[in-house]
């Protein structure tokens, strides 16, 4: 049962399922280069989860290391694709999309704007970043 502070997803198969607990987690764009390829769209959204209190309960995701910095999660099974972890961070950012209910959140910010395409006119306002590590 998902309750205000707990969170579910998964693929698109439904071979990789899992939950975390939690306040509304923080969640934004990614215009970077990387998420752009690894989710196959015009940016990311990322959702921050705990690294603590995510738990796979069904099936566990292949990893890949896409740079010096971090690691990406997809099912092998679908190929969808679940998270990016960063290197010795304590957070994982999932990918929206494969919340349950992705409207429960609301991205607050922009990262990676170097690498924005000028045709993703998306969350006006927002407060932006640049990429801090670039390959």
């Amino acid at each position: 049962m998902v309750t205000a502070k707990r969170w579910a997803g998964g693929c698109l198969c439904g071979s990789c399922r899992y939950e975390f607990e939690g306040e509304p987690p923080h969640s934004g764009y990614c215009h970077c280069n990387m998420c752009k390829r690894s989710t196959g769209g015009g940016f990311a959204v990322l959702v921050q989860a705990p690294r603590a209190s995510l738990t796979w309960i069904n099936g566990a995701p292949a990893v890949f290391r896409s740079s010096p910095i971090a690691t990406r999660g997809f099912c092998r099974e679908c190929g969808s694709p679940l998270f990016l972890q960063y290197d010795g961070d304590d957070l994982v950012r999932l990918t929206a999309g494969s919340l349950d209910q992705p409207e429960r959140i609301r991205p607050a910010s922009h990262y990676g704007i170097e690498s924005r395409l000028a045709w993703a006119d998306i969350g006006p306002g927002l407060p932006e970043e640049e990429t801090k590590e670039r390959l």
